[in-house]
């Protein structure tokens, strides 16, 4: 699911990868805000607040905003970058990296982040935007923009077109496709409740240890998808023999 990039993915490979990095933004997204009080998976709320704060003078919240927003973005450049640099010398591995920075720092705030909440909780809430701007990035590189799991703005906004399309669109093929596309938008929704609900569940018994829930999820999906590609690559060489 996630070594397959642009035309040779199929919405088999979609539905996986959305489903697993849907359910680790959901539990980042609540687990993050039941912490923080801010939104940590997504900038569109930030932004507002940041205009705010500024147009009332307080430059220094503004300033806090502004963090939000940039780490986000910086999330997003530096998996881009790191997803160009090491497609140049193995693109079956290019989204090992992103995703091994990104379950670091859910371990990170998962162990620590309960002496940060007490110290400096804006460092929270940056290091895991950045981790939502990696995961971001890198399912959209890999999925040819098909695919987004750390907010779902855009997804109800595409789910709606859709749906009224679904009473036009009568040629088999173009329904086929239209119906393969809501599905992955209900996927994508579906999967980030539940991450939601379990992210407020493991939240209330055990704090931000409910972030290393989320990490564990994601290296599962890293090492399953590692076991699969290699069970592959065996039946391949079997075959050949």
């Amino acid at each position: 699911m996630f070594r397959h990039q642009g035309k040779t993915r199929t919405l088999s490979h979609n539905l996986k990868i959305a489903s697993l990095l849907s359910l680790v933004a959901g539990i980042v997204n609540v687990a993050g805000f039941f912490a923080v009080q801010r939104l940590t998976t997504n900038v569109t709320g930030h932004f507002a607040f940041f205009v705010e704060e500024v147009f009332k003078l307080n430059f220094w919240q503004g300033f806090v905003y502004f963090l939000y927003i940039f780490f986000f973005f910086l999330g997003s450049f530096v998996s881009s970058l790191l997803i160009e640099v090491i497609s140049r010398k193995d693109d079956h591995y290019v989204y090992v990296v992103p995703a091994s920075i990104e379950c670091l720092i859910l371990f990170f705030i998962g162990f620590f982040g309960q002496d940060l909440l007490m110290r400096n909780p804006n460092t929270i809430a940056c290091s895991l935007l950045f981790a939502m701007g990696l995961q971001n990035s890198l399912v959209t590189t890999i999925s040819n923009s098909s695919v987004r799991t750390t907010h779902l703005t855009g997804l109800f906004t595409d789910l709606g077109i859709e749906l009224s399309q679904l009473f036009f669109y009568k040629e088999q093929e173009q329904k086929h496709k239209l119906l393969s596309s809501i599905k992955l938008r209900l996927t994508i929704i579906s999967f980030f409740f539940i991450g939601g609900i379990i992210g407020g569940i493991l939240y209330s018994k055990v704090g931000l240890l409910a972030l290393i829930f989320a990490a564990a999820t994601l290296v599962s999906g890293l090492i399953y998808d590692n076991i699969k590609f290699r069970l592959i690559q065996l039946r391949r060489k079997l075959k050949s023999s």
